[in-house]
Protein backbone atom coordinates (compact mmCIF):
# COMPACT_ATOMS: atom_id res chain seq x y z
CA UNK A 1 0.00 0.00 0.00
CA UNK A 2 1.01 3.52 -0.91
CA UNK A 3 0.07 6.50 0.26
CA UNK A 4 -0.08 9.75 -2.01
CA UNK A 5 -0.63 13.29 -1.43
CA UNK A 6 -1.46 15.99 -3.89
CA UNK A 7 -3.59 18.91 -5.06
CA UNK A 8 -6.10 18.35 -8.23
CA UNK A 9 -8.66 20.53 -10.12
CA UNK A 10 -12.74 18.95 -10.09
CA UNK A 11 -14.12 19.58 -12.77
CA UNK A 12 -17.98 21.22 -13.70
CA UNK A 13 -18.66 17.79 -14.33
CA UNK A 14 -17.30 15.96 -11.51
CA UNK A 15 -13.93 14.45 -13.15
CA UNK A 16 -11.18 14.09 -10.81
CA UNK A 17 -7.56 13.31 -12.72
CA UNK A 18 -4.65 12.35 -10.72
CA UNK A 19 -0.78 11.90 -11.31
CA UNK A 20 1.02 9.23 -9.90
CA UNK A 21 3.97 8.08 -9.59
CA UNK A 22 6.31 6.54 -12.76
CA UNK A 23 7.10 3.50 -10.73
CA UNK A 24 3.49 2.77 -10.33
CA UNK A 25 2.74 -0.38 -12.92
CA UNK A 26 0.40 -0.07 -15.69
CA UNK A 27 -3.00 -1.47 -14.09
CA UNK A 28 -6.36 -1.67 -12.26
CA UNK A 29 -6.20 -0.38 -8.82
CA UNK A 30 -7.96 0.19 -5.79
CA UNK A 31 -7.98 3.28 -4.52
CA UNK A 32 -9.18 5.49 -1.46
CA UNK A 33 -10.00 9.27 -2.31
CA UNK A 34 -10.91 12.05 0.67
CA UNK A 35 -11.51 15.23 -0.26
CA UNK A 36 -10.83 18.07 2.59
CA UNK A 37 -14.08 20.26 1.68
CA UNK A 38 -12.29 23.38 2.45
CA UNK A 39 -10.89 24.42 -1.41
CA UNK A 40 -7.32 25.67 -1.81
CA UNK A 41 -7.19 29.64 -2.64
CA UNK A 42 -4.87 30.77 -4.54
CA UNK A 43 -2.88 33.32 -2.62
CA UNK A 44 -0.24 35.81 -3.92
CA UNK A 45 2.13 37.38 -1.82
CA UNK A 46 4.12 40.58 -2.83
CA UNK A 47 7.33 41.80 -0.93
CA UNK A 48 4.26 43.40 1.58
CA UNK A 49 3.74 40.19 3.05
CA UNK A 50 7.35 39.43 3.97
CA UNK A 51 8.34 40.43 7.74
CA UNK A 52 10.08 43.68 8.11
CA UNK A 53 12.31 44.30 11.03
CA UNK A 54 14.36 47.74 11.45
CA UNK A 55 17.52 47.53 13.53
CA UNK A 56 17.87 51.49 12.83
CA UNK A 57 20.58 53.27 10.91
CA UNK A 58 23.66 51.64 9.77
CA UNK A 59 26.89 52.82 11.74
CA UNK A 60 28.79 55.40 9.79
CA UNK A 61 31.60 54.01 9.51
CA UNK A 62 30.75 50.29 8.06
CA UNK A 63 32.54 48.98 5.67
CA UNK A 64 31.20 45.97 3.90
CA UNK A 65 34.51 45.60 1.70
CA UNK A 66 36.09 42.05 1.75
CA UNK A 67 39.13 43.41 2.40
CA UNK A 68 37.97 45.60 5.76
CA UNK A 69 36.18 42.17 6.74
CA UNK A 70 39.20 39.44 6.56
CA UNK A 71 42.19 38.79 6.42
CA UNK A 72 44.29 37.18 3.71
CA UNK A 73 43.59 34.05 5.08
CA UNK A 74 39.91 34.59 5.19
CA UNK A 75 39.84 34.77 8.68
CA UNK A 76 37.95 37.76 10.38
CA UNK A 77 39.13 41.30 11.00
CA UNK A 78 36.04 42.30 13.72
CA UNK A 79 34.80 41.07 16.68
CA UNK A 80 31.60 38.83 16.90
Amino acid sequence: MRTIETTTVVTSGGKLTVQVPADIPEGEYRVVIVIDERQIKKETQSLADFPVRDYGPWPANLSLRREDMYDEWGGKHFST
